[in-house]
């Protein structure tokens, strides 16, 4: 259902549009953590690592779809707000357009240069080929991730948070029974959790594209809207290429931190690779507010409502900080207690979700390098809650220069950081770069909001 977000109470509206939002990442992450806690589970150690480092890679390939499906919404929600309608459906169109154009050059890229990439990243060779089988599986299905991308956006944009929810449950499912079905009956090991990605993903992808021009086809428009609009293209573009470059940026950047855990053995990669799968279903979690805004944004920039995008923005916050919290609490507290050995059970909730990607407590070293990653990183995800909320209306106003400051100086402090501080302290210092970055990118977000940046964005 096509929502106006311009009316109504902004707190209320925020929070009720946020919820499916909150719906769709848990199963969003559901949906990427089951290749890796099944791989793990039926096919042992060296697949879960497998998966874990071709992971930063399929990130890049996301980020790209991600910057598209920020560029196009941003627009989308603009036009809709100030009612301009045929030009928010040519919009759309050419969003699709662009994306599918996108989508067939990573293609090819990725099948030219997949195997080069982990020869890179000092890829161990008992999870090399696997790792490649993954990777190469994956990006013969970046046409149908882009375009659910767009339809995800364009859905969002307009209001509707309940049917990428929906559509996330159904793959997710799906993708749970076929990599059951491939892994675990059939024995396929990393390869039969690739096929179960692209499967699920395919039909998502078809179904969300389906659903979306039927609905758009039934609204009036003043006139015919076009299939491509150059004008509108650049639009899109000015949002879309600092949106991809800031998401694919930080993907680089987790690849070469990818690159130094690599060097510690298929054992901590395991272990990097559960938690770093924790961690991102704890940050997307709180992230949803962040969408959530960036869209209300969107929409009340074009309705020229300035002053519910604060009212917005500080009901945001709230609701980001109380999704965060209980992560803060679950993953510091039950991962800083130690215990005589890895085996015993006074880890409780941090050592079971670790070990749900695992095939037994034998992986010592796997999982005490999970708990210490996320016993250091956890405290942080309120300064990380208030940066992505920041971030997501300085999106939504279009004041991307603002936002890709605040995200460049996370990454490259973060890369740096690991590189000086892992010399010294192996991968402590990795783990102990990641709050560095936040606290200093929140600072800065935060500046650009206060000083008012946001409010010179497009209209």
């Amino acid at each position: 259902m096509i929502t106006d977000l311009t009316k109504g109470k902004p707190s209320r509206v925020l929070f009720m549009f946020t919820l499916p939002l909150l719906g769709s990442v848990v199963f969003q992450q559901l949906y990427n953590i089951s290749d890796s806690i099944i791989a793990g589970r039926f096919a042992g150690e060296d697949a879960l690592a497998a998966i874990g480092v071709s992971y930063p890679v399929t990130m890049i390939f996301m980020a790209i779809a991600m910057g598209c499906n920020i560029g196009s919404s941003v627009i989308i929600s603009q036009l809709f707000g100030s009612r301009r309608m045929s030009e928010m459906k040519t919009a759309v169109n050419t969003s699709f357009v662009m994306s599918a154009a996108i989508s067939l050059c990573i293609l090819l890229f990725g099948v030219i240069f997949c195997n080069p990439i982990l020869k890179l990243l000092n890829t161990p060779e008992n999870i090399f080929d696997d790792g490649g089988v993954y990777l190469n599986i994956f990006t013969y299905g970046l046409p149908f991730l882009f375009f659910y991308n767009i339809s995800s956006g364009v859905f969002t944009a307009l209001g509707d948070a309940k049917t990428p929810m929906y559509l996330l449950i159904g793959s997710s499912l799906g993708n749970i029974g076929l990599d059951l079905l491939f892994v675990a009956v059939f024995g396929w090991g990393v390869a039969g959790a690739a096929w179960a990605t692209f499967i699920a993903q395919g039909a998502a992808s078809v179904v969300s594209v389906i659903i979306l021009f039927t609905r758009l086809n039934k609204l009036q428009y003043e006139i015919r809207p076009k299939i491509f609009d150059v004008g509108l293209f650049r639009r899109i573009g000015a949002v879309t290429i600092p949106s991809v470059l800031q998401q694919s940026f930080v993907s680089v950047g987790n690849l070469f931190i990818q690159g130094i855990i690599n060097g510690y053995g298929s054992s901590v990669i395991a272990g990097y690779s559960a938690a770093i799968k924790l961690n991102t279903f704890a940050i997307m979690s709180f992230a949803a507010a962040g969408n959530a805004v960036s869209s209300y944004t969107a929409q009340n920039m074009g309705a020229g409502k300035t002053e519910r995008i604060k009212q917005g923005y500080s009901a945001g916050v709230l609701i980001s900080l109380a999704v965060a919290l209980p992560f803060v609490l679950i993953y510091f507290i039950f991962c800083r207690f130690r215990a005589v050995s890895y085996n015993r059970k006074c880890f409780i909730f941090c050592r079971h979700a670790l070990m749900l990607f695992m095939e037994n407590d034998q992986s010592v070293t796997a999982l005490k390098t999970g708990m210490e990653f996320l016993k250091i990183v956890s405290p942080f995800y309120l300064a990380v809650a208030v940066k992505i909320m920041t971030d997501g209306l300085l999106r939504g106003a279009g004041s991307m220069r603002a936002f890709m400051v605040s995200t460049f100086a996370d990454l490259i402090l973060r890369v740096i950081l690991s590189y000086i501080l892992s010399a010294r302290f192996d991968t402590l210092g990795v783990w102990l770069s990641w709050p560095i970055g936040w606290i200093i990118a929140t600072a800065i977000a935060f500046f650009f909001y206060k000083k008012g940046v946001w409010k010179r964005g497009l209209v």
